[in-house]
């Protein structure tokens, strides 16, 4: 049985068996043999590709990484635990933001603190949407019933609706800005994700507690470990299901 998914990635990377075998220095046979009978390279050659390809060495291999090793690797993907979002470190933010190239993520009910926090955002977002990342906001639906349920469980009721549309005052600075997409959302949210790059902070929520009061774990997308892609994979299911905050194409 041939292995597709090797396949796929060497034709979107514009690479041959051949030219990925020259890089490697392995046998240009050794090479087919990956492709046409999924036979699994030596995890030195597995990393290598992986990071040549820019694919996750699980996906390309799925039964080549043990559970033991995609355990150690997915602990091995948490770079720290901060027990409060306050106690994460203001230039650990910045560096985040400004050190994103490809994608920005922001997934929240309104997320008022990081505008205020950082007064040059909007600025950075518009600036990283012009040299080519994907920018994408998710925000509650300031009309939903799960804002409303938020909103009653941090005993703040209204006010978190207020919250967002608060926070749109920034937000909305980059209503004409080419390459960022803001959405609604209706969903009941589990963590606030914060995306740059292959880099992540997921601040946990807790019953009754504000977000600022909760965890932060900071991960660190590797390419044998599937931890980051579970959140990665939650922005992305909460993104299909929201709905354009402004009425034209390019933020939608």
């Amino acid at each position: 049985m041939a292995n597709e998914r090797l396949r796929d990635a060497l034709l979107k990377a514009g690479l041959t068996p051949a030219a990925l075998a020259d890089k490697l220095e392995v046998n240009a046979k050794t090479a087919e043999r990956w492709i046409t009978q999924d036979r699994p390279p030596y995890p030195r050659h597995r990393h290598a590709i992986a990071a040549l390809l820019g694919e996750r060495e699980v996906y390309l291999w799925p039964d080549a990484v043990s559970p033991e090793r995609a355990a150690r690797v997915n602990q091995s993907e948490l770079v720290h635990v901060y027990p409060r979002r306050s106690a994460v470190p203001g230039d650990l933010w910045r560096r985040l933001i400004e050190g994103a190239t490809q994608h920005i993520g922001i997934l929240v009910y309104a997320g008022l603190f990081l505008p205020e926090q950082e007064p040059r955002l909007v600025k950075v977002l518009k600036q990283k949407a012009k040299d080519g990342a994907r920018v994408e906001i998710l925000l509650g639906d300031p009309e939903s019933e799960e804002v409303s349920a938020r909103g009653a469980e941090e005993g703040i009721g209204p006010a978190m609706a207020g919250k967002i549309l608060n926070v749109l005052t920034f937000y909305g600075h980059l209503r004409e800005a080419t390459g960022v997409h803001a959405r609604f959302h209706r969903t009941p949210l589990y963590n606030s994700i914060y995306r740059f790059d292959d880099e992540m902070l997921v601040n946990l929520h807790a019953y009754g507690f504000p977000a600022a009061h909760c965890p932060v774990l900071h991960l660190r997308r590797l390419s044998g470990g599937d931890l980051f892609d579970t959140y990665a994979d939650s922005f992305d299911r909460v993104w299909s299901s929201g709905r354009p905050i402004w009425d034209d194409p390019v933020a939608g």
